[in-house]
């Protein structure tokens, strides 16, 4: 390297190498002050969860507003969510629950929303999620609800429906497919697998590069992957983390249809949690089947100035042509115009569920 060059990169890095101790300083400051909050807690019998997401929402978003560059706003979430998860580690575990094996986007939203500080529990279905979080053999699960191509996952919907477990959070992950094998081509495999919702996004590129292959559903796309290390003649759709977990090679990236493919998951658990500042709340209701019922139901939204973002409807399974809709609206049911809406919806409805209110992402 030239030696004028290094003269001038020499004392740059000095200081980065500086300012990185000073980083380090402080983030063991600010665990040890963590650590506190924890004794404090103990000491007077305040025993309460150590997750706080609306804390946690307002710490982040209070950054990013605090924050002038050149580091990026959404390099801050990122950043702080990691630093709230090893400081929350330092006063309690925190299990969560998703759809496995290792390598699943659930996984992979789980970790982007709740940091690497947590333990994981891989699960073979998401009955089995809602299951482990009901049971407490993990504190919060991890679930898909919908995605921008094929729409909403609908086992969760029903499972949402019976279950006793509240939304807790959100996270969206652009969700890029990777077809995957032991030797990374396509010599000698006889079938592609993967969970349904990452064939129907990807059908038509196969449709177009592999017509001739038979495709299999499988429960996830970290199974497919994990399957597809045993097996040399099959070829697995996952991510690229689940061909580095299962020791795979990339036949070819990025082959979902829509490049702005993405997937919504929910985090669900036991808790209420209180107003952040920007919220969401997550509704089921069913009325009668009669003319104006939807109409009538969804009134009180516009009366009271509710803006609602999500709306879906689930067969009620009665035979009757009945349904469940499933409602996401702006604020939290604490926030005087939701309240209001919401007592009225609740009184006016045959049938209402508080699915819970969240910070928005």
């Amino acid at each position: 390297m030239d030696e004028s060059l290094q003269a001038q990169l020499l004392p740059l890095r000095q200081r980065i190498d500086q300012i990185d101790a000073e980083i380090l300083d402080l983030l063991n400051k600010r665990a040890k002050t963590a650590q506190e909050v924890g004794e404090v807690k103990h000491a007077h019998h305040a025993e309460g969860p150590v997750l706080r997401p609306e804390r946690e929402a307002q710490v982040i978003r209070q950054l990013q507003h605090l924050n002038r560059g050149p580091f990026p706003s959404e390099a801050v979430a990122s950043v702080w969510t990691e630093i709230i998860s090893a400081c929350r580690g330092l006063e309690q575990s925190l299990t969560v629950a998703f759809l496995g094996p290792a390598g699943s986007f659930s996984e992979q939203a789980a970790f982007e929303h709740f940091g690497r500080s947590v333990k994981g529990l891989p699960c073979p279905s998401f009955d089995e999620v809602f299951r482990s979080v009901e049971a407490g053999a993990a504190q919060v699960g991890m679930v898909p609800v919908e995605n921008s191509t094929e729409g909403a996952v609908n086992r969760t919907l029903d499972l949402l429906l019976g279950s006793s477990l509240r939304i807790l959070g959100e996270r969206s992950l652009l969700i890029k497919h990777c077809l995957l094998s032991k030797t990374g081509n396509m010599q000698g495999v006889t079938k592609i697998l993967a969970h349904p919702q990452a064939l129907a996004q990807c059908q038509n590129w196969l449709n177009r590069e592999y017509p001739g292959i038979p495709r299999e559903p499988v429960s996830s796309n970290s199974e497919a992957a994990r399957l597809a290390s045993l097996d040399p003649t099959i070829a697995a759709i996952a991510s690229d983390v689940a061909a580095q977990t299962w020791g795979l090679e990339v036949v070819a990236l990025g082959i979902q249809d829509d490049s702005q493919n993405r997937t919504r998951f929910l985090a669900i658990g036991k808790l209420d949690i209180l107003p952040s500042g920007r919220d969401k709340t997550s509704l089921i209701l069913a009325v009668p089947n009669r003319a104006g019922a939807v109409y009538q139901m969804l009134s009180p939204l516009s009366e009271n100035g509710v803006s609602m973002t999500r709306f879906e409807s689930r067969p009620a399974r009665t035979g009757q042509w009945e349904y469940y809709f499933y409602v996401d609206i702006e604020g939290h049911c604490e926030d005087p115009r939701v309240k209001k809406a919401l007592a009225a919806l609740e009184s006016q409805c045959a049938f209402y569920k508080l699915l819970g209110s969240y910070p928005a992402q």
